[in-house]
């Protein structure tokens, strides 16, 4: 299963840290972020909760960049 989110976040390189956090997430089978459009597309793995595991990537987006959001 495939999801968009809207995001918040202040520069490319942050947005690149986003995405290898989300990336490295339980239950993430691959995500992208798109600074210019702020988006992040995630890939869930088969069965994976989706509303657990992007809590999960909101949290580890939160200890690379701070100020970052993530809208569900």
């Amino acid at each position: 299963m495939k999801k968009s989110y809207k995001i918040e976040v202040d520069c490319a390189n942050c947005a690149n840290k986003m995405e290898l956090a989300a990336k490295k997430t339980e239950g993430v089978k691959d995500a992208t972020v798109n600074f210019m459009a702020l988006k992040m597309n995630v890939e869930f793995e088969e069965g994976a909760d989706v509303k657990a595991v992007m809590q999960n990537v909101l949290k580890a987006c939160k200890k690379v960049e701070s100020d970052c959001e993530i809208f569900f």
